[in-house]
């Protein structure tokens, strides 16, 4: 209530506030469209898709009341058929167990997906017995005596931590093998409600194609599975699935619901086209960006810059990779990364702590061609946008001994599990990102001159920011973050930086400004 009292009741006269401002009149002009929460997530997932027809699921915390919805998307046409109603809700109930196990609502759920393969699900059947009544086409009933978020300000109740046996981990403590068991039953619960909704929906309207979106859909552990269940034929997630994807939705479903345009599916690839959407550079103005911050560099050919920064990943460097148009959405898709060699057994820990200054279990993403995704990966279907988790393949993987079987918790993180141990997490799976290039050719050609040369067609690639800012946007934002970590080289436009050539007294160590999470 004091959200809705102070904010949400207002929203319309400041949205028209804020618009007549942005055009520089004292009124607006024009008439406000309002799309519901969820009608801007099924837009986002259905009509960029490369679908004619498709069943769109978005799951998250809540919107208005939905907080999971279905809807039949065909041509330009999408209607909501089904819907789960708050409080009941698979987002909060996710959001609950990451704030109980110390991590911040909203953006640290991520961390309890990464975190629950070092965990066994020994809480599962507490959650099912207790919190939540899971019926089999997927729906689902939470009891609320667990939760403080309806009418407080607050995830759990004294009730939640009493099932659990103690309060709520403090934020920055040390990590037990208690919260990687709460993390990996949680993880298990949600994958059981997302795989059950899916099988009865494939079941229910027989149509082949599935579209996600929602904060839910950002669990590409869980995208995975559904992939391999195999009640749909293909999926496609929204790259920005959260929050920010609804911007896009609510301009897709104004265009194409309200006006009625058409529709021009993209089967070759999709309607977001790599999700390149942020601002660009031109070669000029990076060389005066970089020039004004005290930046040392040389200007390279473009096979040149290949294949010297394709020998820095070789030597071992972390590499800042900065290129054309920034990404949308919350994952480094190769124009605004960090990348490393992913045969390197020390680059995840050096990465996590070193220049990322983040907890030493978060798992990297591999970056690989699209051509050969199949021989390092249990996937042969696209996966651009990092949204669908997939086993690495059998003939990579080193088997474990039998006292490495028995370790526990983040013992686990040290034991090297394939030829491309950066990238293989704990239970040998990797989030992928198929590299195409139609979409990214620079991206393309610097890894196929990095497979020229080790025959490793896959790189590390994680977000070029440090733990609790925003991921770099400009040249400046990028030198400054390079100078700020222990990064080797950077890359910026046809710009090749070594850490080596550049002003001593520019130096920052960023571990000191590192804020809680």
């Amino acid at each position: 209530m004091p959200v809705w009292i102070k904010d949400k009741l207002m929203q319309k006269i400041n949205i028209e506030k804020e618009l007549a401002e942005l055009s520089g009149s004292s009124a607006l002009k024009g008439k406000l469209l309002f799309a519901e929460h969820h009608q801007s997530h099924a837009a986002s997932a259905f009509f960029p898709s490369p679908f004619d027809e498709a069943v769109v699921l978005t799951m998250d915390g809540v919107g208005e009341w939905a907080t999971t919805s279905v809807a039949i998307g065909r041509g330009h046409k999408l209607e909501t058929v089904r819907e789960i109603r708050w409080p009941h809700s698979v987002g909060l109930l996710y959001s609950a167990f990451t704030s109980y196990t110390g991590f911040r609502v909203n953006s640290g759920e991520y961390k309890v997906m990464g975190l629950a393969p070092y965990g066994e699900p020994k809480y599962a059947d507490l959650i099912f017995k207790h919190i939540i009544d899971l019926k089999e086409d997927g729906s689902f009933w939470l009891d609320q005596s667990y939760f403080n978020y309806a009418s407080g300000l607050t995830m759990t109740s004294k009730k939640f931590h009493d099932l659990f046996g103690a309060p709520p981990r403090t934020a920055e403590s040390l990590l037990t093998q208690r919260e990687m068991d709460l993390a990996a039953s949680i993880q298990h619960v949600t994958e059981e409600i997302m795989l059950r909704i899916t099988r009865s929906l494939a079941k229910v309207y027989r149509i082949e194609n599935l579209c996600l979106a929602g904060g839910v859909a950002l669990n590409c552990v869980g995208n995975g599975k559904i992939l391999r269940d195999g009640a749909f034929e293909r999926i496609w997630v929204q790259p920005a699935a959260g929050d920010a994807g609804g911007a896009v939705g609510a301009a897709l479903a104004a265009y194409h619901l309200h006006f009625d345009r058409p529709r021009h599916v993209v089967k070759s690839s999709d309607g977001m086209m790599g999700a390149y959407l942020g601002p660009e550079f031109s070669q000029a103005s990076v060389e005066r960006s970089l020039t004004a911050a005290g930046a040392k560099f040389e200007v390279l050919s473009d096979d040149a810059l290949y294949d010297k920064t394709a020998a820095s990943l070789e030597a071992g460097h972390a590499v800042g990779w900065f290129q054309g148009r920034m990404e949308f959405g919350p994952r480094a898709l190769g124009n605004r990364s960090i990348l490393g060699d992913p045969r390197n057994p020390d680059l995840q820990k050096t990465l996590n702590l070193k220049i990322k200054y983040r907890e030493s279990f978060r798992p990297f993403a591999p970056s690989v061609l699209r051509e050969n995704v199949k021989d390092f990966f249990e996937l042969d279907t696209d996966s651009p946008y990092m949204q669908i988790v997939a086993d690495v393949q059998n003939r990579l993987r080193i088997p474990m001994k039998d006292e490495q079987k028995s370790l526990f918790g983040i013992d686990k993180l040290n034991v090297v599990r394939s030829s491309i141990p950066a990238v293989t997490h704990v239970d040998y799976s990797a989030r992928v990102q198929t590299v195409h290039a139609d979409t990214n050719p620079r991206y393309h050609a610097l890894i196929s001159a990095f497979n020229a040369r080790t025959g490793c067609p896959v790189v590390v690639n994680t977000s070029f920011n440090v733990r609790g800012e925003p991921i770099v946007c400009t040249p400046e934002d990028a030198f400054r973050c390079f100078m700020g970590t222990d990064m080797e080289t950077l890359v910026v436009g046809n710009c090749f930086m070594s850490k080596g050539t550049q002003d001593a007294g520019l130096l920052n160590n960023y571990s000191k400004d590192i804020a809680a999470d």
